[in-house]
């Protein structure tokens, strides 16, 4: 694995493998790795001839300061990690390689009603964050394929949007949760927990589970609200718990049986923000 910190020289080799009709992939992450981030790099590597993976802890996508300072930090367990998943490249910038007219007065993209529902409305800016620095990675790397995990549903759709507006030639595959044998979907706020938390955090994807299989027989305000009573009752402050069209985001009243759905969850288990979702129905094609 090569490691590589200057965005010149990421340039210059990946435009040397592109010139030999190298099919890349690109996994982006912001460190404190886990078994999820692997399945990215192991998906990239059955469908591309190179992978680069980045760790860069991006300032704008934090809405409250503490959470960026407090974000986990395990650089030599995540070096370790990555070497052994069969990384081709690590791309590890500074602050100033990404950002290198620095953090004010940075663009603004329309990204629509994804910024003012879930997650828009409850982190305001994130998405923003989001965008300025998938779009500079994006234009580093130019990757042929994107690889991102859809426990965050809605950053997938908003990267999405980004690469639309982008008129970007780069696909992107959203690869499934990965989840630990309890059911709790892997995240690096997990690092965070206690292990009576750990024992807590579990209720989301059983809450989930509930809604999925009682789609059929409750009413969508039904089981938002039944969905909402447990995360309670274990101790839970809510953000949300929605139920969403799977394939725009946008929030439904009523199911006609067709549309697909997608739960969603934000809950905080005393100051660990934890979020989760899952597909209820399948999604055409």
């Amino acid at each position: 694995m090569i490691i590589i910190k200057q965005a010149a020289r990421l340039q210059e080799y990946l435009q040397q493998q592109a010139a030999r009709g190298i099919i890349s992939g690109f996994v982006p992450t912001m460190g404190a790795l886990h078994q999820g981030h692997l399945s990215l790099i192991s998906e990239s590597r059955k469908h591309a001839g190179i992978t680069v993976c980045s760790i860069f802890v991006n300032p704008t996508q934090f809405n409250d300061p503490k959470d960026f300072e407090k974000y986990p930090k395990t650089l030599e367990q995540d070096i370790l990690l990555l070497e052994n998943a069969g990384t081709d490249i690590l791309f590890l910038p500074s602050v100033d390689e990404v950002y290198f007219g620095g953090l004010t007065n940075l663009e603004h993209y329309d990204l629509g009603y994804l910024e003012s529902i879930l997650e828009g409305k409850f982190r305001p800016g994130h998405f923003q964050g989001v965008c300025q620095v998938m779009y500079r990675l994006l234009k580093l790397v130019q990757p042929d394929l994107l690889f991102m995990g859809q426990k965050d549903y809605q950053q997938c759709m908003v990267v999405k949007r980004l690469l639309q507006i982008m008129e970007s030639k780069t696909v992107l595959i959203p690869a499934p949760t990965v989840r630990e044998s309890s059911g709790l979907a892997m995240s690096s706020r997990n690092m965070r927990l206690s292990t009576d938390q750990r024992g807590t955090a579990v209720d989301i994807s059983r809450t989930l589970q509930y809604i999925k299989e009682n789609i059929a027989a409750k009413s969508i305000p039904e089981l938002k609200s039944a969905g909402a009573e447990m995360l309670e009752k274990a101790g839970f402050k809510l953000d949300y718990v929605e139920i969403a069209n799977a394939e725009t985001l946008e929030p439904v009243a009523e199911w006609d049986g067709k549309t697909p759905l997608v739960a969603l969850v934000a809950a905080f288990l005393g100051e660990i923000r934890l979020i989760d979702n899952m597909v209820l129905t399948e999604i055409q094609g």
